[in-house]
């Protein structure tokens, strides 16, 4: 078991174990011998991990290891749409409303109650009592979005005009996205967390003059701005209330969005729809900026649809069946497309957020339920952060275990390890071992799909074996629409994220400095480019020179450098070793992956996140800044009897010293290089989230933030202090 545990088993336990298994076995092989048999002459038996990763998901092209390599089924033809003729995004929504009128689209739970609770540091958390889901049908959402698109154009906003949306992931986010689209306005979207400054940058460059938000953010984050936004004329909050909002500058008036769907309704402002185009911007969406100022991807109506064909393709048996659970920003282009690829299948979508989606989140009042809980999804995305969380929780309960149940649990681990991997299930292991950790996200969930930043290994395969289902790792950027690869659902191989969706090619460039080539043995490695109709149209407003990662061929197909560096497998599977700009050379020549120490650290029970540092040419050695883990660091400080607050044993010297002990001990064991681990590091009491500004919504590390953050430390670390 790769959890750290490791204990000494009970023999007699142990027999018993190997025993009910045996008998199970011997009971359920007849019929799984003869239903495989079945299954392989009807050609879709998947065999053995080895039989499957020996299986092509892609292939080179032309032959050549540096690619393009394109998925088997789209060696031809790249795929653009779901429907012939359907090409846009207002078809897309048309087609799914006319196909399932009466299905349940979008939910939201009703508040019934809210109340503060005091904690017993003195510290008052909000807690909420929410009821059930309450949905609007697929033919109610397109009838709201119409509304909504009529009475925005009623208010003077003009197709191929700019348009921005604020706002919390909720079911009118995809609403006024969905009006936008039909009514061909360019939508500008900004993520929830960014400061004022960004906020205001986003508005001005696009030159909008209606923004769409909810009553907090208005009166959190934009309020404060307006001044600063001078073009800015019409506020549209989502809320019913309050309807009056007195107090705002002259020159901006602020609407519910309830009433300018009543001004779409009016008979005097009937207009005709003007339909976009599918070279139509759809989307002009701006990055987290995990490097300097966000910049605004210009996505347009074929691009989404081309994304959204290839993820689709990747989720089987895909249907109307489906309940999806929406909590990510929807700002955030994985998001935005694993809600449009429900929408264009007919299934529904029920909304909840980080602090509601558990019985155990921090919003949800003890002893009432979270929202995977009442609504139960088959599908749901996540965030490596988040699965991250999930898997250090359900191990630490483990370790609270009493030794009998611990050992029936590692048992009943590695057994189901070593059975996907042979591509068999384990029915009893999955009810009564794993049935508890699964009805975590609602106990139906049958795909989870991950991306936005690496999954480590130990968590997949966690993932993996205690929810009971698979876990397909992704690879996007925004600049592609989120589309790159997905790994098939059967892949149980970890560190890999799949192979090329159909909608796109990736080719690998040399990068010399960093040594990595396409004659490479064993692997061909390089830079990774994706070329395809899912490639957008650059930046907006932005100087050639940020254009250069955007080239187009001779064939005019459009290509984007990510600037990550991969290596193809055999079988065409893609894996991420690099990223160009984490690679520093220390002043001994050699080279430091960032990302890829962390990556490994990060597995190490004492950390929640870390960040390694070293200054290009001038460091001689790699530091780190620390998140601890409360409940383990708390634990280490009474083993070795260093008393005080949270705050000073971060502090402590002691404790600074103990950590980095383990970390080396952890860099080790994962074969890390002597000059690779951190030799000195700082524990910061505070976690990093987006709303500090140190990592993305993402949660990527700000590295040049991080710097400025932990500029004195630095120098102390780097001072021989």
């Amino acid at each position: 078991l790769d959890t750290g545990l490791k204990e000494d088993l009970n023999p007699m336990l142990l027999l018993l174990f190997h025993l009910m298994v045996w008998i199970y076995t011997f009971i359920t092989f007849l019929p799984s011998y003869l239903l495989s048999w079945v299954s392989r002459s009807d050609g879709i038996f998947y065999g053995t991990e080895e039989e499957r990763a020996k299986r092509a998901k892609a292939r080179s092209v032309l032959g050549r290891p540096e690619g393009p390599y394109r998925a088997v089924s789209a060696i031809k033809r790249l795929a653009t749409m779901l429907q012939p003729g359907v090409d846009t995004l207002d078809k897309m929504f048309e087609y799914a409303a006319m196909k399932f009128p009466h299905r349940d689209c979008l939910g939201t739970r009703e508040v019934i109650s809210e109340e503060d609770e005091r904690q017993s540091n003195g510290k008052v958390f909000k807690k909420v009592v929410l009821g059930d889901y309450r949905w609007l049908s697929y033919e109610e959402t397109y009838t709201a979005a119409s509304q909504l698109g009529s009475g925005l154009a009623s208010l003077g906003q003009r197709p191929k005009t700019n348009i921005a949306i604020f706002c919390e992931t909720r079911a009118e986010w995809l609403i006024a996205a969905h009006a936008c689209f039909m009514y061909n306005f360019p939508l500008v979207t900004l993520y929830s967390t960014l400061g004022g400054p960004a906020i205001a940058h986003g508005l001005n460059e696009t030159q909008v003059t209606h923004i769409i938000t909810s009553r907090e953010l208005l009166e959190t984050r934009l309020k404060a701005i307006l001044i600063e936004v001078p073009r800015l004329q019409y506020i549209i909050v989502v809320d019913n209330t309050p309807t009056s909002w007195p107090g705002y500058p002259r020159g901006i008036s602020v609407h519910n969005m309830a009433a300018v769907q009543k001004l779409g309704i009016r008979p005097e402002n009937a207009r005709e729809r003007k339909q976009p185009l599918p070279s139509d911007i759809a989307v002009i969406m701006y990055t987290s900026g995990s490097t300097g100022v966000p910049k605004g991807v210009m996505i347009s109506h074929s691009n989404i649809l081309a994304g959204i064909t290839g993820m689709a393709e990747r989720i089987p048996n895909l249907c109307e069946e489906d309940i999806y659970i929406a909590y990510l920003p929807l700002a955030h282009v994985l998001e935005l497309s694993a809600e449009l690829v429900c929408i264009s299948h007919g299934c529904s979508i029920g909304y909840s957020s980080p602090q509601t989606l558990a019985d155990q989140s921090t919003k949800i009042k003890r002893g009432s339920k979270g929202d995977t809980s009442v609504l139960q999804p088959t599908l749901m995305a996540a965030v490596p952060e988040i699965m991250d969380r999930i898997y250090k929780n359900v191990m630490t309960k483990v370790e609270e275990m009493n030794s009998v149940q611990r050992t029936l649990f590692i048992l009943a681990y590695n057994y189901k390890l070593e059975q996907l991997a042979k591509g068999y299930s384990t029915p009893l292991c999955d009810r009564f071992v794993f049935r508890k950790v699964r009805s975590l996200l609602g106990g139906q969930t049958r795909v989870l799909l991950s991306g936005g930043a690496p999954l480590s290994a130990a968590t997949q395969r966690f993932m993996n074996v205690c929810f009971c289902c698979p876990v397909g790792q992704g690879y996007g950027l925004t600049e592609t629409c989120g589309a790159g690869t997905i790994s098939e659902l059967w892949d149980y191989s970890t560190g890999r994220v799949g192979g090329p969706l159909v909608c796109c090619e990736i080719k690998l460039k040399d990068w010399m400095e960093g040594g990595y080539r396409s004659i490479d043995r064993p692997h061909p490695r390089g830079e990774i480019l994706i070329g395809g109709p899912n490639v957008t149209m650059g930046y907006y407003k932005n100087d050639p020179k940020k254009q250069e990662d955007f080239f187009v061929d001779e064939n005019n197909q459009r290509w984007f450098c990510t600037g990550d560096i991969g290596e193809f497998h055999e079988d065409g599977c893609l894996k991420i070793i690099d990223r160009k700009k984490d690679l520093v050379k220390l002043q001994a020549g050699e080279y430091v992956s960032l990302g890829k120490v962390e990556a490994v650290l990060k597995n190490c029970s004492l950390i929640d996140n870390i960040c390694v540092y070293a200054n290009r040419f001038v460091s001689i050695y790699v530091i780190g800044f620390v998140v601890p883990n409360q409940k383990h660091l708390l634990a280490l400080a009474e083993r070795y009897g260093v008393r005080g607050s949270w705050e000073e044993l971060c502090n402590s010297k002691t404790m600074e010293e103990l950590v980095l002990k383990m970390l080396t001990e952890a860099a080790l064991a994962a074969q890390l290089e002597r000059f690779e681990i951190p030799r000195k590091i700082r524990l910061s009491p505070e976690p990093w989230t987006p709303e500090t500004g140190l990592v993305t919504d993402a949660f990527k590390l700000k590295r040049k933030e991080l710097k400025t953050h932990y500029q004195d430390d630095i120098e102390r670390m780097y001072g021989g202090k």
